[in-house]
């Protein structure tokens, strides 16, 4: 019995101190905010021009997570929002957000980046929805909402910047606190944003990315002001500032309370290709501070284990339900009449021309997911009209992406390199493309076509393989890769899996989707 035990103790041991391996979500997930309902841990995070938007995850155990609600189904401020040629949201729209458990309601504010420069304040009695818009209040960059002890509302933002807010109406409070909570010391004259602010303890831990590029070999990194005043004086000090992998720093993201009075962090790190990943660090109070990683002060990160899948952010789909899976975003406010469940599959249906697939309507897709990955989906194409266009793309600035298109009455296959070109306040004022290979395809191939990307986002890779099949068995690939790259110019997010079809010439024609299967080797 004694052995037995003690076989059982160390077991509880080992458990207790279990490892995992960083990054947790090792996709396009930034600027996570983080709340604690007392059963489970929500996020929300930054999805910009993608519709519905503001998604918002569910963990039990801080490390898997999974999509469970958006806060909106679309942002109707103007026609950029609908990718009104030339007018685009790209890299804009909704941006860092803050997401809050307060008096038994869940509240999410976020700003839009762009005009008309406003935020959105909404909440819900369930994290899992629906939300309720209450407020439209000024932009605030980077904004951190905190609802203190006493009934007050507060706003910090930019660099150091407080502003109370009216409990109601979430406008700047008239006669309210409004002051600058820090002023820089010499080591911070770089970029300094992303605002987090807890309360613990009745002091005041307002979080922070601080980098400087003009500093060689300077990481990016999180630190923290402390005071215990909601005003200041605030104190700082460099909560975590370590390299992790071949990828650099780690900053900016979220602390959190558990049940058990424990604490965790999710920092993001800048992984190019795939975008913005998050990383699972405890928190190690030492002298009132948060700080952030083991021991020693490092990324924690067991490379004996495997990448925890994260099967609710990636997913299959076989379109045979209501609506697409809950993963799937629209690439700005969707036309709703072009699209349609039909029972058995997705079919998107041409409802505006449009030159190339960056000002293309009703444009699908999901989050990649490293270190690698494989999607496929099966079109039938065969009531395309001539000039159309669908198929499948590694979606971002620089895309890879496979066509079939319809001229003359014929369809081909062609793989290309396209390239989005921006003009002032991200208009899409152009498009270079470069076909690769093409390959003809019969009337009678292009009812079950198979298209595949294959991306591997190991260090140093960052590339997709494409390929495709008329029987879905035998996979032809083609000879090239095309180099995925993060772009903070352009839609400053990592690269998607997108489904398309466009018109260039009448609209009207239709292809159906009859499956999307994902999975990692």
């Amino acid at each position: 019995m004694k052995r037995l035990a003690l076989a059982l103790l160390l077991i509880c041991a080992a458990a207790a101190h279990a490892q995992y391996r960083n990054p947790i979500i090792n996709a396009d997930v930034p600027d996570p905010s983080l709340c604690f309902d007392g059963t489970h841990y929500y996020m929300v995070s930054t999805t910009m021009h993608l519709m519905p938007g503001a998604p918002i995850m569910r963990s039990k155990d801080m490390q898997r997570w999974e999509v469970v609600s958006y806060v909106f189904d679309r942002i109707d401020d103007g026609p950029r929002y609908d990718l009104s040629a030339p007018q685009s949201v790209y890299g804009q729209g909704q941006w860092a957000s803050t997401i809050r458990y307060h008096k038994g309601e869940f509240w999410v504010w976020f700003a839009c980046n762009g005009a008309p420069w406003r935020g959105f304040v909404f909440k819900a009695s369930r994290a899992e929805g629906p939300w309720t818009l209450v407020a439209r209040p000024p932009h605030f960059h980077d904004g951190s909402l905190l609802f203190d002890d006493d009934g007050r509302v507060f706003m910090f933002y930019g660099t150091g910047d407080l502003q109370e807010l009216d409990p109601t109406t979430f406008l700047p409070k008239a006669d309210g606190l409004r002051c600058r909570t820090f002023e820089r010391d010499a080591d911070e004259r770089g970029l300094l944003e992303g605002s987090q602010v807890v309360k613990r303890g009745g002091k005041y831990y307002l979080l922070m990315i601080s980098m400087d590029w003009s500093i060689p070999g300077r990481l990016r990194r999180q630190v923290c002001y402390r005071a215990d005043s909601v005003q200041g004086p605030y104190e700082k000090k460099i909560i975590l500032e370590t390299p992790f992998e071949s990828y650099g720093g780690v900053g900016q993201g979220s602390i959190v309370e558990g049940k058990g009075g424990e604490w965790h962090a999710l920092i993001f790190q800048d992984r190019g290709g795939i975008g913005r990943v998050p990383c699972l660090l405890p928190v190690r109070w030492r002298d009132d501070w948060p700080m952030l990683g083991n021991e020693e002060g490092r990324v924690p990160n067991d490379n004996a284990v495997a990448h925890i899948r994260q099967t609710g952010v990636v997913r299959s789909d076989e379109f045979n339900a209501a609506a697409p899976a809950i993963q799937w975003q629209w690439n700005h406010n969707p036309i709703d009449s072009a699209w349609r469940m039909t029972g058995r599959c997705l079919r998107l249906t041409t409802a505006r021309l449009a030159p190339h697939i960056y000002l293309a309507p009703n444009t699908l897709s999901q989050r990649m997911e490293g270190p690698e990955c494989v999607a496929t989906v099966k079109i039938d194409c065969s009531q395309m009209h001539d000039g159309d266009r669908c198929g499948l793309a590694a979606f971002n600035g620089d895309s890879g992406v496979l066509t079939v298109a319809r001229d003359s009455g014929a369809w081909r296959l062609t793989l290309s390199e396209e390239q989005s070109v921006f003009g002032d306040e991200r208009t899409v004022v152009g498009c270079e493309s470069t076909v690769v290979a093409t390959v003809p395809l019969t009337r009678r191939q292009v009812r079950h076509v198979y298209l595949q990307i294959r991306a591997d986002f190991r260090p140093g890779a960052d590339l997709a393989h494409f390929a495709y099949s008329t029987d879905g068995r035998t996979f032809t690939p083609f000879d090239h890769a095309h180099k995925m790259r993060f772009d903070y110019r352009r839609m400053f997010m990592g690269s998607r899996l997108a489904l398309f079809n466009f018109a260039t010439r009448q609209t009207g024609g239709h292809v159906d989707f009859d499956h999307f299967r994902f999975h990692r080797p």
